[in-house]
């Protein structure tokens, strides 16, 4: 899927307030994280409404957000001010394909529903952004969509080969947890959880 398209889809999905990924809590997955955690300096990759991001702030992180929709960041610097928030995380409009912008060193870098959609240029664009920008040691948590050729919706989603392919060598995968997501009355997808760090 080419970038425009990604983009337009995204923006029809906000302006509609069709944002599945929009409550308020983050998954049970990062929740769990920022209590095993000790707070440092996070990156939320395609951080929509911010909800991860202001759940780790809220829980003693600093956070930087990226999304490239403008009415996501508008809505996420909005939640942010809501919950007192707004002076431990900081909100960026931007391509998680081009973080040159960032020069800070984080120990966490959360993607939760937003690597999958990039074709294969975009996908080491945003590997080589994930490994210079997390310290030696840093944790990469992933969730994706995993494609599946035989699936109702084809397409949809990456390779947990290629996965694999662009971590495995820069990072040290902890673990993973297959799946399956379904979002409102859509066909269930199978997805995944992948807990790496960088080497």
């Amino acid at each position: 899927m080419r970038d425009q398209d990604i983009y337009d889809r995204l923006l029809e999905r906000y302006e509609s307030g069709q944002v599945p990924w929009g409550e308020e809590l983050p998954p049970p997955e990062i929740i769990a994280l920022a209590e095993k955690l000790p707070p440092g300096r996070a990156l939320d990759l395609g951080c929509g409404y911010g909800r991860s991001a202001i759940y780790l702030a809220k829980k003693g992180w600093r956070v930087d957000g990226i999304d490239f929709i403008p009415l996501a960041i508008a809505g996420a610097i909005s939640r942010a001010e809501r919950e007192g928030v707004s002076d431990q995380v900081e909100f960026h409009m931007g391509r998680v394909t081009d973080m040159s912008f960032l020069s800070d060193s984080f120990d966490l870098a959360i993607d939760v529903g937003c690597m999958h959609a990039l074709d294969n240029a975009d996908l080491r664009r945003y590997r080589d952004g994930v490994y210079r920008l997390l310290k030696p040691g840093g944790q990469y948590v992933l969730f994706a969509h995993l494609r599946d050729d035989k699936a109702d919706v084809p397409g949809r989603g990456i390779y947990e080969e290629t996965v694999y392919e662009l971590f495995n060598t820069q990072f040290t995968l902890e673990n993973v947890r297959l799946g399956k997501t379904q979002v409102e009355d859509k066909p269930p997808w199978a997805s995944a959880w992948f807990w790496y760090r960088r080497n």
